[in-house]
């Protein structure tokens, strides 16, 4: 994936040096000191997960790769506003989740979310549920077919979820964000995050009746 964004003053940091730095001090350096050797390592260092995100959430690659380039020229942009204060990871996905909102927006007419890879990811909170219920175990020989299966209803039920509900399963289930830093990113409560994924346990429970789900 072409991440390269031409219009980013010339680099004064090498690689070497960024990659010794946190996302903040990544961020600040750039917004401070124009450094593109600073931005161009946080392009990198997200480029596997953000577009992951993206191409999760949309359903297409291609449209994922545009996001990407719209976030990251968002950040370029906006990031004398970036509150040094706040992870950048979180503002991140912030910006990441307004740009393909906008672009749902502008293109109805492509699905709104595909989840085309196998479950995983823990939101490092105390409420495991939803983690136990789409996560997949160890498979005996044989089974694969069996798993693949159960794989793809897994994926068309979570799919089938409302669109808020989806985008709290995917933020938390597949990226791993906390419960605060999804709440962070959809801009509600933690509560609300909470309360939307046991809806999505038990969504998914009526869904997909076989699995075994947590009390």
């Amino acid at each position: 994936m072409n991440s390269t964004i031409e219009y980013m003053p010339e680099s004064s940091t090498s690689s070497n040096a960024t990659d010794l730095l946190t996302d903040e001090e990544l961020l600040l350096g750039y917004r401070d000191q124009g450094d593109r050797g600073a931005f161009d390592q946080l392009v990198h260092r997200y480029e596997r997960e953000l577009f992951g995100y993206l191409r999760h959430y949309l359903g297409d690659a291609d449209m994922a790769e545009d996001v990407f380039q719209q976030t990251f020229l968002q950040v370029h942009l906006k990031c004398s506003q970036f509150d040094s204060d706040r992870k950048v990871r979180p503002w991140l996905y912030t910006v990441a989740t307004h740009q393909a909102i906008d672009l749902q927006r502008r293109n109805r007419r492509h699905r709104m979310v595909s989840l085309d890879r196998s479950m995983g990811g823990k939101s490092g909170d105390d409420d495991n549920g939803l983690v136990d219920l789409l996560g997949s175990s160890e498979m005996e020989p044989g089974d694969e077919a069996e798993a693949v299966e159960t794989r793809d209803q897994v994926r068309a039920a979570v799919d089938s979820l409302p669109e808020q509900t989806k985008q709290v399963v995917v933020l938390v289930y597949f990226q791993g964000l906390k419960y605060r830093e999804a709440a962070e990113v959809l801009s509600i409560p933690v509560g609300t995050v909470k309360s939307r994924l046991h809806a999505a346990i038990q969504k998914l429970s009526e869904t997909l009746p076989k699995c075994d789900l947590p009390k």
